[in-house]
């Protein structure tokens, strides 16, 4: 992937996801121009600070406030520019529940406004994160993200090939906003208190922020328009997450929260007859737009899911992982 030269948005660039692809970005590329898209001005501002306190060469970066609500704001966002790295969302999953006009307005027409002020200053490709919970999805959170997959998906018919969309699917990011383990954590100090669990057989996929952004990075390189890009990642129990964070605590059931799965899905059954496998990831090919999902073949048929992988990891491995990526 080679990013030089090239004039780059990220929308919701100062989250996790965000902070992360804009360090990356700006150490390994040299980009013409680098676009932080985001509507929280206190963030911004902490932003800048972190990267000179870190000593980032930042020459090339620039901060435009805006909302992806905002058709107007992201047309003028994303004048001249080459790639869209769409990772604005929000995400909350009980909060989804309560507010779920809140999350059509973001998720759904915010990716709308995406499509045509890409397609409208023409954009070459553009790429957006999508979730786990956006396959076979029960909450609100995740059908929203399975209707923003579906636009971008159909985009490409719109664009006559200028700019090409596609998404990027992929489970928990470790460490990010929202991450339960801050919530575990919380538990060390507070001695002999029972730390609450939803379900003891609930599992989830994990990534790291770093992955995610090397991931996003790689797909955004070999997409042709129409993919899903799946990467292959660990699972585990959640009461091993807990038990390795605060071991030989007791754990007590509350009970599942409005729109959540025991397990979740990065591949239905449904998909997976449109899906190849490489060696670290797949790729869910479009039905309206590849070649290769046309070799449809039904013998092949799979779910990629959080309790059946084949990589999941025992409380050990998670202490290893998350001592290695600071987080405990």
């Amino acid at each position: 992937m080679n990013l030089n030269k090239k004039n780059i948005i990220i929308t919701g660039g100062t989250g996790s996801f965000g902070k992360e692809c804009v360090k990356f970005i700006l150490k390994n590329f040299k980009p013409n121009k680098l676009v932080v898209f985001s509507r929280d001005e206190l963030k911004q501002f902490e932003m800048d600070k972190e990267l000179s306190d870190e000593k980032i060469k930042k020459d090339n970066l620039r901060f435009f406030l805006g909302d992806v609500r905002d058709k107007d704001r992201l047309d003028l966002a994303f004048k001249d520019i080459d790639y869209v790295i769409h990772s604005a969302a929000l995400k909350q999953v009980p909060a989804a529940e309560y507010n779920p006009m809140e999350f059509v307005k973001t998720n759904i027409i915010g990716a709308e406004n995406i499509i045509f002020a890409s397609i409208n200053n023409k954009v070459e490709k553009v790429i957006s994160l999508s979730t786990d919970k956006a396959a076979n999805p029960i909450s609100l959170y995740g059908a929203t993200k399975l209707a923003a997959d579906k636009l971008f998906n159909a985009a490409n018919n719109l664009s006559k090939r200028r700019p090409i969309f596609s998404v990027v699917r992929y489970g928990n990011v470790l460490g990010s906003r929202g991450s339960v383990i801050p919530f575990f954590k919380s538990y060390r100090s507070k001695k002999n208190e029972k730390i609450p669990i939803t379900d003891k057989d609930m599992t989830r996929f994990f990534i790291s922020v770093e992955d995610s952004v090397k991931f996003v990075l790689k797909s955004l390189n070999e997409m042709k328009g129409g993919e899903i890009f799946v990467p292959k990642i660990p699972s585990f129990k959640i009461t091993d997450l807990a038990k390795a964070i605060v071991p030989k605590r007791k754990h007590v059931i509350i009970g599942m929260r409005p729109g959540e799965k025991i397990a979740e899905v990065l591949i239905t059954k449904d998909e997976s007859k449109n899906a190849l496998e490489y060696n670290k990831h797949y790729v869910i090919y479009s039905e309206l737009f590849s070649k290769i999902s046309k070799k449809k073949n039904y013998n092949k048929l799979f779910e990629y899911n959080s309790s059946s992988n084949k990589n999941f990891l025992n409380v050990k491995e998670i202490q290893l992982i998350c001592k290695k990526l600071r987080l405990i």
